[in-house]
């Protein structure tokens, strides 16, 4: 273990609004010289798998930004949270996010990883859930390590934790 400060991040949940806190925590981290380590499980691994990186969504259900202008939307435009199970409404969320992380220049999810990657950041995947949902290191970007729990739990030794 390095003597620097050190985070790590924990992603379980694969929406592109829970992919974004770790990614954009992860570089500020890494900006203050800050170790950083980040776990994906579960539906998490889908930030880090090829075929759904920059595809993932956002599903507006349950979200109030959704309901009170966050997303680039000028008033509170009142539709009810059980508009969001419309077909269609989660591209429409989807679509508004992705226009507003554009405006802001941030980064699709693929080019944040390999920036986080090229900054040193490490990217584990996990390993009961790799083998669980039927994965193989060929499913996931170049540089993530397939680990266990353990491994990740050695690896973190006197971390902070952030669970997303």
């Amino acid at each position: 273990m390095s003597e620097n400060r050190h985070m790590a991040f924990i992603c379980s949940k694969g929406n592109l609004d829970m992919a974004y806190p770790a990614l954009i925590m992860g570089w500020a981290a890494l900006g203050n010289g800050v170790d950083v380590t980040i776990f994906f499980t579960f539906w998490g691994l889908d930030i880090i798998r090829k075929k759904t990186m920059d595809r993932l969504k956002l599903p507006p259900v349950g979200i109030a930004g959704m309901r009170t202008g966050m997303m680039g939307l000028p008033v509170d435009i009142g539709i009810p949270q059980i508009m969001g199970v419309l077909p269609g409404m989660t591209e429409v969320a989807t679509a508004l996010m992705r226009k507003k992380m554009e405006e802001l220049e941030v980064p699709p999810i693929s080019e944040f990883l390999q920036m986080l990657q090229d900054a040193g950041a490490k990217l584990y995947a996990c390993k009961m859930t790799v083998d669980m949902m039927g994965l193989t290191q060929d499913d996931f970007m170049d540089g993530v390590e397939i680990v266990t729990a353990g491994d990740f739990i050695d690896k973190t030794e006197g971390a902070q934790i952030i669970f997303i």
